[in-house]
């Protein structure tokens, strides 16, 4: 799950970010409508968080203009505007949802996770391989009824390679994952994680295999069971 939030106080942007890392998605941050524009026309995005008052323009014409372009991704606007006019101003311009500052973490996060709930089918929002299942909305991995316990990073690879089950995930996609958690990333860090979550993967009861292919990346695999 990844996120771009547009946000230009540093204090807000620096705790969202942790509140999104907290429940294992990825989060890219920026400041202006400039280089929201710039990542948005690049990078797929599972969900945008934008702010309206924003130093290069408003972000209710960058919501409008990523509607026009037809970008479908759901849209959380944050701000400080709690007039109703203003309310109905940021929703008839194509966003989803509309919070006013200051909020509870907790309820952002609810509106995160119904958002993401409600996204195109496209975005997939519960992934399946063989009898595991994972809800990326709220972070949930289970097997049958007995739930995976998971930490961000591990919840993060497999997402990914579940995303592509059956065929081969470039190390360096996964390198790029794992470097959103914004602490500076070992040279190993995706083995640990692989290897971690390779322990918590039974064959026997999952139904898939987590393959190493030497020299290129990693592999989900559906296996018989």
């Amino acid at each position: 799950m990844r996120l771009l939030l547009v946000e230009d106080t540093p204090r807000l942007r620096e705790l969202l970010i942790e509140a999104v890392h907290a429940v294992g998605w990825s989060i890219d941050a920026v400041g202006t409508v400039d280089e929201a524009n710039e990542l948005i026309t690049t990078t797929p995005y599972d969900l945008l968080l934008i702010d309206l008052g924003l130093p290069d323009g408003d972000g209710l014409d960058l919501v409008r203009g990523m509607r026009r372009a037809g970008v479908k991704t759901p849209i959380l606007v944050l701000t400080a505007r709690v007039a109703i006019e203003d309310r109905i101003a940021g929703l008839d311009a194509g966003a989803d949802d509309y919070l006013t500052k200051p909020f509870n973490h907790g309820e952002f996060l609810a509106r995160c996770r119904a958002l993401l709930r409600r996204a195109p089918d496209t975005l997939t929002p519960t992934l399946t391989a063989a009898r595991l299942k994972l809800d990326v909305a709220i972070g949930i991995t289970t097997c049958g009824n007995v739930e995976l316990r998971l930490a961000p990073r591990e919840r993060t690879v497999l997402e990914i390679l579940m995303r592509d089950v059956g065929r081969v995930v470039q190390k360096r996609k996964l390198e790029h994952a794992l470097s959103e958690f914004g602490d500076e990333l070992s040279s190993n860090a995706v083995e640990l994680a692989i290897s971690r979550l390779r322990k918590k993967l039974e064959p026997n009861t999952t139904g898939v295999s987590l393959e190493t292919i030497r020299g290129v990346g990693y592999l989900l695999r559906e296996i018989n069971w």
